[in-house]
């Protein structure tokens, strides 16, 4: 049995200690907003904050998450009022939208850190999340809003 915080929420989950985060999230805790990608890490799909740094949680086994504290898309803000959420749907990002769960928790964690990015480092932090639909000017033009009314 694992225990961490996952939405600011206690839960503690009996499973394979080797069972990636991802799974954990979508199958023993009922929460779809994280998505299946690649499954090896190279997508971003399935990007959460894990005490508050990025990761990809299709790499993260259950094992390594004791005592941790996991945020997911449903997390960031119950009411969907996060500025980089309002930000996505004033700019248009998504397409078909299945990369953007994880584009958005990427971006969260620069503008955490950061609060007044550059362009350049906008562009810089999200490289590796992968939008097959390929809207990553609206998506930098996302961040770079929310960073303004944020």
């Amino acid at each position: 049995m694992v225990s961490f915080l996952l939405n600011e929420k206690r839960v503690s989950v009996e499973a394979d200690p080797a069972t990636p985060l991802l799974w954990v999230i979508r199958d023993h805790v009922g929460l779809p907003g994280t998505k299946y990608g690649c499954g090896a890490g190279l997508c971003g799909a399935c990007t959460v904050h894990v005490d508050g740094k990025a990761e990809r949680s299709c790499q993260m086994q259950l094992s390594a998450l004791e005592g941790k504290k996991v945020v997911t898309i449903e997390g960031l803000s119950p009411t969907s009022s996060h500025p980089l959420q309002q930000a996505w749907i004033t700019e248009q990002v998504p397409q078909c939208g299945y990369c953007q769960s994880g584009q958005i928790m990427k971006a969260a964690e620069l503008l955490a850190d950061k609060p007044k990015p550059t362009r350049a480092e906008i562009i810089a932090h999200m490289d590796g999340n992968i939008c097959r639909c390929g809207t990553y000017n609206r998506i930098i033009a996302a961040v770079e809003r929310a960073s303004r009314e944020g």
